[in-house]
């Protein structure tokens, strides 16, 4: 009878317990919900956010609210999503800089993306050109890594700074090519993507959507995009990887995580309304026609790609000996 008393007694409490997290995500939300954006308004973390705020504010018939913070390559930003209620009322749009990169070369970090946060979405990735000013005399990785040879002291490239996936996927491309090109970070993409077009500088990594207009006025040449297969908005493009680097690629992506400890019945539902959105012929058209690839990955298969991602980038960090 002792048996039988604690095997009800678990019933019922697991029953509760299901009865008490349907009720959770059934009266979610009934107040407004803040969106931390850890960048300034206009970029592509920030465009998506607002696009996933326009689908759950629909859906649920409450406000969601963009809330841009700035500063510290945007891991004040991720902090203070951190330190909010687990009550779903407080999302990041996060994106790898703060989330897999900072991680790698920052020695005091406030939190730990994969402990701190629970992924919902990832909304989409997007790869980049590595560009170069059209004065190089390559049209390849292969002629590229030669004329660097042999000119080593002619070649800088920029970055939108230290411990970025800007600086640190060149740094892995030099690493596998077996050269050295020195590094000039700046504050901004469209800073070094400005100089680059100028020929201060001879390489950088451009945002496909910002690449392709570029390349196709002429302003820049690109020797391969970053992503695991060719994209379609630019499909004579190579990727780095088919020219000689199986393996090599490099995303840049963006997505909706809590805080740890928001209850899984509000991770579930938010995830099946952006998924469902995600998934419609307009919401696809309107990402591939601007270079990225829409997800449909689990909050838990999102939480997997994480890890991967932060792995990937101390490693790379580690063997370019890049600290902060």
């Amino acid at each position: 009878m002792h048996l039988k008393r604690q095997f009800l007694a678990l019933h019922c409490f697991i029953a509760l317990s299901s009865w008490s997290a349907v009720g959770v995500a059934q009266n979610y939300p009934n107040r407004a919900t803040k969106i931390i954006v850890p960048f300034v308004a206009g970029g592509p973390t920030d465009v998506q956010a607002r696009w996933a705020a326009l689908q759950l504010n629909t859906a649920l018939g409450q406000p969601f609210i963009v809330e841009n913070r700035l500063g510290g390559g945007g891991v004040p930003g991720v902090e203070a999503v951190v330190k909010s209620p687990a009550d779903g009322y407080t999302l990041l749009a996060g994106n790898p800089g703060p989330l897999t990169v900072a991680p790698a070369v920052k020695t005091n970090m406030p939190y730990q993306t994969s402990k701190d946060l629970a992924p919902i979405m990832l909304i989409a990735r997007t790869a980049s050109c590595i560009s170069i000013h059209p004065s190089i005399p390559a049209s390849n990785v292969k002629e590229f890594i030669a004329y660097v040879k042999a000119n080593p002291e002619k070649v800088s490239y920029g970055s939108p700074g230290v411990g970025t996936v800007g600086h640190l996927s060149i740094e892995s491309f030099a690493s596998q090519a077996g050269i050295k090109i020195n590094h000039i970070p700046y504050k901004g993409a469209s800073q070094y993507q400005n100089d680059l077009i100028a020929g201060h500088i001879q390489l950088a990594q451009i945002q496909l959507s910002n690449c392709i207009p570029l390349l196709k006025q002429g302003k820049i040449k690109t020797i391969g995009i970053t992503a695991d297969k060719r994209n379609a908005l630019a499909p004579d493009v190579p990727t780095i990887a088919e020219q000689g680097m199986p393996g090599y690629q490099s995303y840049n992506w963006n997505g909706l995580l809590a805080p740890a400890g928001t209850p899984s019945a509000i991770i579930t539902r938010l995830h099946a309304i952006l998924t469902k959105q995600l998934a419609t012929k307009e919401n696809q058209q309107l990402f591939i026609s601007q270079g990225f690839e829409p997800s449909n990955l689990t909050p838990e298969e999102f939480a997997s790609f994480i890890i991967l991602e932060t792995e990937k980038w101390a490693k790379i960090a580690k063997q370019a000996d890049i600290k902060e």
